[in-house]
Formats: structure tokens, C-alpha cells, sequence
């Protein structure tokens, strides 16, 4: 399983990625030893997760997330916090 992953960092700046280890790789975020964005902006916190079968669908989709304007991201995580 993969996961792409939404982070919002403590400037209120939004991260995006993917790992096949979601609680790992938040660690490591709030550890400051994951990317240099998030090393800059700790803590960090996660406000959206989705699914994927296979690498190569979950960075296909991280791509997707990172081209969209802040104003679609919040709204996918706005949409998906509705839904629970």
C-alpha cells in the first residue's frame, strides 16, 4: 500500500508527498530529517491521506496534488473532513 499525504506545516504552508510507511514518514517529518521544506516549518501535522495500490499510481497522484492551487488542496482535505 501507498499513501499520498498532505501536511500542514506551522506557517500554515501545505506540504505534499507519498511513502509506503504513513506513520514512519510523519515522524521523520517532525523529526526534521524528512525534506528540507518541512525542517524549516516543524511541527508538522497531517491533514490528508489517500490510498494507492502501487507506487507508481501514488506519484502520479502527488504530482496531480502539487500542481493544484492552495485553494484546491484545502478543499480536498475540507471535502474529505466533511465526509467523515
Amino acid at each position: 500500500m501507498c499513501y499520498v499525504y498532505i501536511l500542514e506545516c506551522a506557517d500554515n504552508t501545505l506540504y505534499t508527498g507519498w511513502t509506503v510507511d504513513l506513520e514512519n514518514r510523519l515522524k521523520v517529518h517532525n523529526e526534521g530529517k524528512a525534506s528540507k521544506y518541512t525542517r524549516a516549518r516543524l511541527p508538522v501535522k497531517l491533514v490528508y491521506v489517500e490510498k494507492y495500490n502501487n507506487k507508481i499510481d501514488a506519484q502520479r497522484r502527488e504530482w496531480q496534488i502539487k500542481k493544484l492551487k492552495r485553494s484546491d488542496k484545502l478543499r480536498l482535505f475540507k471535502i474529505e473532513n466533511n465526509n467523515i
